[in-house]
């Protein structure tokens, strides 16, 4: 099951009163492979990013993808759009205030994963 589809369902074990573990909700929300990269890029760089700027930035991703998981992420009201009307078409991205909120949980994943770097590298 996609994280996407386990956050519709997850959803709607919530509106029936269900109980829901909140990691595996959190998960259901960001757990996609792309988002918190693109979650992560947003909250660094602390200003408006365009799709050409978050494509440039995420080693890997394609426009599909991209398109996908920022579709998914604006959905869940962790970033905003903003669309300009000009030609060629402006996009921005940033995060909204729901999406801020991530931001400590960011820099704890993003130092533990520098920790764990550095342990492998100790290995080789």
């Amino acid at each position: 099951m996609s994280s996407s589809q386990e956050h519709i369902e997850m959803k709607e074990m919530l509106k029936r009163g269900e109980e829901v573990c909140p990691v595996r909700y959190v998960l259901s929300i960001i757990g996609q492979r792309w988002k918190i990269p693109i979650l992560w890029h947003l909250a660094d760089e602390k200003r408006p990013l365009r799709f050409s700027e978050l494509r440039r930035d995420i080693p890997g991703i394609s426009d599909v993808m991209l398109s996908k998981a920022l579709r998914e992420l604006e959905e869940d009201g962790l970033i905003v759009r903003k669309m300009y009307p000009i030609v060629p078409p402006r996009t921005e991205y940033t995060l909204s205030k729901r999406g801020e909120a991530l931001t400590p949980v960011l820099l704890a994943i993003h130092a533990w994963g520098e920790e764990q770097i550095q342990y492998e590298l100790r290995l080789l």
